[in-house]
């Protein structure tokens, strides 16, 4: 569990919190947030493999929601192990669109409660390592917020490439 005292400024953490939120639906200073990212994207868009080396859109919205919820865990002091394989890149099995809705709708979940546990934090305590960690709740809340721009910018050059192909 995590042992957060309530009472104490929290500017940072809110400024923190802004952050996630501008990265996934807010106002983004550097393009596009996540969400408009999204907006429009079919399942089948979401499955395809326009670089094949590469995950497809539909893997990079899964792993992105794995670590949020990993994130959001180990924030509350759960202690949560390595994840496998298959967790950290879950395999696609369903494409059709009612399974790339709930894709997305699991993404907005992970991402709200995410926020909400941002915003329960407060300064003093940014520098704990909740449940053991290796990192800082400073540290691993600034990663996610690094790592939504990492793949919202994997995302982009994916419905780039798809645009290209299609011409």
């Amino acid at each position: 569990m995590n042992s957060r005292p309530s009472a104490a400024s929290s500017i940072e953490a809110d400024r923190i919190a802004d952050q996630l939120e501008r990265a996934f639906e807010g106002d983004a200073w550097n393009g596009p947030t996540v969400t408009e990212i999204l907006s429009g994207v079919s399942a089948e868009q979401a499955a395809a493999r326009p670089v094949a080396a590469a995950h497809s859109i539909w893997e990079i919205v899964l792993h992105t929601t794995a670590w949020q919820r990993t994130v959001r865990e180990r924030l509350q002091g759960h202690p949560v192990e390595p994840l496998a394989d298959d967790e950290d890149w879950p395999r696609v099995a369903d494409v059709s669109e009612t399974a790339w809705a709930a894709t997305l709708r699991d993404l907005r979940a992970e991402y709200e409660l995410l926020r909400r546990e941002a915003e329960a934090w407060r300064d003093r305590d940014l520098s704990l390592t909740p449940g053991g960690e290796r990192y800082t709740a400073y540290e691993m809340l600034h990663g996610v917020i690094q790592h939504i721009y990492y793949h919202a910018g994997q995302i982009t050059i994916l419905k780039k490439a798809q645009a290209g192909a299609s011409r």
